[in-house]
């Protein structure tokens, strides 16, 4: 989105104003959702077996919930947004959940978890601190699936009605950068990556997944954790959002090679709907232009919300949720909620701008009230 003109303003406000002051429903397209992913879209897996998590602490949870809910931001994730727009509950987490009505979807995802299994990372001398790796994650979907259908066929039915989320592959990065390990040195972990993630769409969908939504990367250059740890004197390491080119650069990379895959999946598989979930192009406006939507200037966009001081407000040895940390008083100021996950109103922004993309038609097929939102953004 470039900023060249005044009429080009006037449609960015009118964007802000249509996303944060409006919802958007999409009734009848999907009868469930089945998620894949880690902290990004964890709705509390992770804090059944590690309660101790500094997830499962106020303030987490405090723009909606009011209370902690294992969710890795003040209030809803991008995950939650899809649901809600889809007309379908928030999705509740795999974890301790046994007895639960899953009818309209569970949430597999795990804060911390990778694609590549814990032994392959640990043998690359990577420590990760959890082995629910995606492959973990779709054994417990296969172990699930015959209480929620009686027959193959029936299976393939409901499958059929279903949108299956992945989001996954950042914290095969993040456990060796924060080790101080350079992109260059993790590139080769890359093609893994994608690899795994793309065995795991082939098996769900040889499972009976028709509709899949996969999402990239996030412009992790501009989080407050790497612009901590790679902090540098030579400005040429920063873009003019001030956010580390190289870890921007590293972003796209994984994504450009993922988007390659997805496309000759699509062609594997022509009956079969893959979007991709284009994470980092939605949300690298919210570090070049964030006052005009919204936030704190740039500030707002490149500080934690909550965090343990510093100049991107972020401490590892005062992590949100700890002592030693404190929260601003508006984390919709912030796109950065504690250095590492997003605020509830970056998600939305991100989320919304994922819907207006990436479920068109999806809207336009079905003779629903659709807010208004999503489609006066589509003809700006």
């Amino acid at each position: 989105m470039a900023l060249t003109s005044s009429s080009s303003c006037l449609q960015l406000v009118i964007i802000v104003f249509l996303l944060f002051h409006q919802t958007t429903e999409i009734l009848g397209c999907y009868t469930s959702i089945f998620s894949f992913g880690d902290s990004l879209a964890d709705t509390g897996n992770r804090v059944y077996y590690d309660a101790d998590n500094q997830c499962n602490h106020l303030p987490y949870g405090k723009t909606f919930f009011n209370q902690s809910t294992g969710r890795c931001s003040d209030g809803r994730l991008i995950i939650d947004f899809i649901a809600q727009a889809l007309g379908l509950s928030f999705i509740p987490p795999y974890l301790g959940h046994h007895n639960q009505d899953f009818k309209q979807g569970v949430n597999f995802a795990v804060a911390g978890a990778t694609a590549l299994d814990s032994a392959s990372l640990e043998k690359r001398g990577i420590p990760v601190d959890t082995n629910y790796s995606l492959e973990v994650q779709l054994g417990w979907f296969k172990q699930l699936l015959p209480s929620l259908c009686d027959s193959p066929s029936n299976c393939r039915s409901m499958l059929k009605n279903a949108l299956f989320f992945v989001g996954i592959g950042g914290n095969d990065y993040n456990y060796p950068l924060w080790e101080g390990k350079d992109t260059q040195e993790i590139q080769t972990l890359v093609p893994e990556v994608i690899n795994d993630i793309s065995s795991t769409i082939t098996t769900l969908i040889d499972e009976g997944a028709v509709s899949l939504l996969v999402a990239g990367d996030l412009p992790i250059g501009c989080l407050p954790s790497y612009l901590t740890t790679f902090e540098s004197t030579n400005l040429d390491n920063y873009d003019p959002s001030g956010c580390l080119k190289s870890l921007n650069e590293f972003a796209q990379f994984h994504n450009h090679l993922l988007q390659n895959e997805l496309n000759r999946l699509r062609e594997n598989h022509p009956h079969t709907t893959i979007i991709y979930a284009d994470y980092y192009t939605v949300a690298i406006d919210l570090y070049r232009f964030p006052k005009q939507l919204g936030f704190k200037g740039t500030s707002g966009a490149l500080t934690s919300c909550c965090g343990g001081g510093g100049i991107y407000n972020y401490n590892l040895s005062a992590k949100c949720g700890f002592g030693g940390s404190t929260c601003c008083d508006d984390p919709s100021s912030h796109v950065s909620w504690d250095g590492v996950h997003l605020t509830e109103a970056a998600y939305k922004w991100v989320a919304t701008g994922i819907l207006e993309r990436s479920f068109m038609s999806c809207i336009s097929s079905k003779q629903h009230t659709v807010d208004h939102s999503i489609s006066l953004v589509s003809s700006l």
